[in-house]
């Protein structure tokens, strides 16, 4: 993702009722490289336009998936797929051990997609979203095993 993205990366959140509504500005810090937390900050293009964004950040050997969306017109073409398996490529280079995230109760399509790709639900945040209230389900998938003195 670079700031030329900035704008696209918007209007698709804005249209999406399940990606995160943060302002530009949270957006923007996500590129920036001397930022804390480190953040991954990725675009999939399709016909010359950006089609989908990636975010996570990572602190020490955790990974965490901020977002992935997709444009509404992009979807089931695989673009989230191919974010997230970038993401996780980029994740493990920056060698984080596992990765996890939270997601909408009632979001079935982010679901099969973090399922096939193989995380494991392990928690739930009750009521933890607005509009309409309802869970947060936490995922995590392992990377990689902890090896000791790396």
């Amino acid at each position: 993702m670079a700031e030329a993205d900035l704008d696209a990366v918007l209007a698709i959140a804005a249209a999406l009722p399940t990606a995160p509504h943060w302002p530009g500005a949270i957006y923007a810090a996500a590129l920036e490289p001397a930022a804390t937390p480190r953040r991954i900050s990725l675009v999939a293009e399709a016909g010359g336009s950006v089609a989908g964004f990636a975010i996570a950040s990572v602190i020490a050997d955790e990974g965490e998936i901020e977002s992935i969306a997709v444009a509404a017109g992009a979807q089931r073409q695989g673009i989230g797929v191919a974010l997230l398996t970038h993401l996780l490529e980029r994740l493990a280079e920056q060698r984080a051990g596992s990765v996890s995230l939270e997601l909408r109760q009632s979001n079935h399509t982010a679901a099969g997609l973090y399922a096939r790709a193989g995380f494991r639900e392990v928690g739930r945040r009750p009521g933890y979203y607005r509009d309409p209230v309802e869970d947060a389900v936490l995922l995590r998938l392992t990377i990689r095993d902890p090896t000791p003195n790396q």
